[in-house]
């Protein structure tokens, strides 16, 4: 049972990280890409846009606690 309890915490780990929000923003874009792609509609811009997107913000939201004062 620790063996399991190990991945599951190391996958946990490597895909959601040290930010949930990511994750979940990653798994929203991917079906939104997936919603997009069934409808006929090209989908290769969804994922660089959501990038775009969530890696400024991401930046801005621990450059912003790093500067606060402990």
């Amino acid at each position: 049972m620790r063996h399991v309890r190990a991945f599951v915490a190391f996958w946990y780990d490597f895909i959601v990280g040290d930010d949930w929000r990511v994750a979940v923003a990653v798994v929203a874009a991917l079906a939104v890409t997936f919603g997009v792609a069934a409808a006929g509609i090209p989908a290769w811009w969804v994922l660089p846009v959501t990038v775009a997107v969530l890696l400024p913000l991401s930046l801005w939201r621990v450059a912003r606690t790093a500067r606060r004062p402990s």
